[in-house]
């Protein structure tokens, strides 16, 4: 150990005598301590929640679809059959999707109307795993549909009720009219994301078909792939194997606003909380200052026996070092205890305050999941380890430059 290193851990604990000087700098390493905590803890929750929001989204989509130009695939079940060859093919299913309008007795809603076949659409999605009232059956002859929760609130209908849906076909002319159809609601879906609640009907290919006067043509094949974040090269050989004329969608594409909104979202939350440490870190200059005022006397000492300004330096900027790593680490150490913990802390919390922060009846995620990141806590650290150093460089070199002969004059 230095002889510097050493006068400095000597000055960290000799402030007791100091009430002032030692309170300042208590403050200086809480607010240290409750900054670092505070970024990994809000940050993990962050991961926490973008997880499962991510995970919900991803649920209810394919991993990507496959279609031609022209937005429909002639010859759906040759085109699927090669599809399945593939090795990165889990499963593969139809689909027809388009928008109608929905009418019941009480009310009329625009929804987005997805033809499948049960089976198949079972094999690449999660949407109809929470069937909340009725059955998940389609069947072409009894004309059935599916609905979700929130769409079946907005319609005012419930198992066995009627729907109507109108959509826009050609006819042999090629001009638009209506085309109507009715339905009974054989089941109501919860799909975990609001979107999908409130505008998304089911109901079976043939029928599909017919309402959107389609033939034989499908909207597309949906894919679910073995290696969700190779979606897009994946997709792209399925593509190259099946020819031209044909494209895919990947579920990045499908869901880009939604995961960078979630990505920048994280981002501004990061830089706002930095701020909190850059404060608590600056607080180290303030109280670095008033060392060194203090230790005056202890500086002029110092050089009258031979040290030099370049190693007083080191002394005071070893103690600004010294307590950011201290505060750093207690936070740190804080911060993952708090993260691994926060839904025990938040149910207590709940429990002695009598008040649910997120009501099951409210929000779909009604707990608190967190999930550390290394690179967070890493890039947290050595941030805030950056502004100590940058923090302890101003009072350091200040300790060097004491004017020995007017402190010795006064003493």
């Amino acid at each position: 150990m230095s002889v510097e290193f050493h006068i400095s851990n000597q000055y960290l604990r000799s402030n007791r005598k100091k009430g002032f000087v030692s309170f300042i700098s208590g403050v200086s390493m809480v607010g240290l301590v409750l900054a670092v905590m505070s970024l990994i803890t809000v940050l993990s929750v962050m991961n926490g929640f973008h997880e499962e929001l991510t995970n919900r989204v991803l649920n209810t989509i394919s991993h990507s679809y496959i279609t031609e130009t022209d937005d429909t695939l002639d010859n759906w079940q040759d085109l699927r059959k090669k599809i399945d060859t593939q090795d990165q093919i889990i499963a593969s299913s139809p689909f027809v999707e388009d928008f109608a309008l929905m009418t019941s007795k009480n009310a009329s809603q625009g929804v987005s109307v997805r033809g499948i076949l049960i089976d198949l659409e079972s094999t690449t999605s999660a949407l109809l795993d929470d069937i909340k009232y009725g059955s998940l059956s389609l069947n072409e002859d009894d004309s059935s549909i599916l609905i979700g929760v929130g769409l079946a609130t907005l319609m005012g209908t419930g198992i066995g009720d009627k729907l109507t849906l109108i959509a826009p076909s050609r006819n042999s002319i090629g001009k638009l009219v209506p085309q109507s159809q009715s339905y009974t609601v054989n089941g109501i879906f919860n799909a975990g994301v609001n979107d999908f609640n409130n505008n998304l009907a089911f109901i079976h290919l043939y029928d599909a078909q017919d309402l959107f006067a389609l033939g034989n043509q499908v909207s597309g094949i949906r894919l679910k792939v073995d290696n969700l974040f190779e979606a897009n090269k994946i997709t792209d050989s399925v593509i190259k194997s099946l020819g031209n004329g044909y494209y895919g969608v990947d579920w990045m594409q499908q869901q880009r606003n939604f995961i960078r909104a979630l990505n920048l979202e994280k981002q501004m939350i990061a830089i706002i909380l930095s701020l909190i440490i850059a404060i608590a870190a600056f607080n180290i200059v303030s109280m670095m200052v008033m060392v060194v005022t203090d230790k005056k006397s202890d500086i002029a000492i110092l050089r009258t026996i031979g040290m030099t300004p370049k190693r007083i330096v080191r002394i005071f900027f070893y103690q600004g070092l010294s307590i950011g790593f201290i505060g750093i680490t207690i936070g740190t150490i804080l911060g993952l205890i708090l993260a691994l913990n926060i839904e025990s802390v938040i149910s207590g919390i709940e429990s002695i305050i009598g008040f649910q922060f997120f009501p099951k009846d409210l929000f779909y995620i009604s707990r608190f999941p967190s999930k550390i990141l290394l690179s967070d806590v890493v890039s947290i650290v050595l941030g805030a380890f950056t502004l100590v150093i940058i923090a302890a460089i101003y009072p350091a070199k200040r300790a060097g430059k004491v004017n020995i002969s007017e402190v010795l004059r006064h003493e």
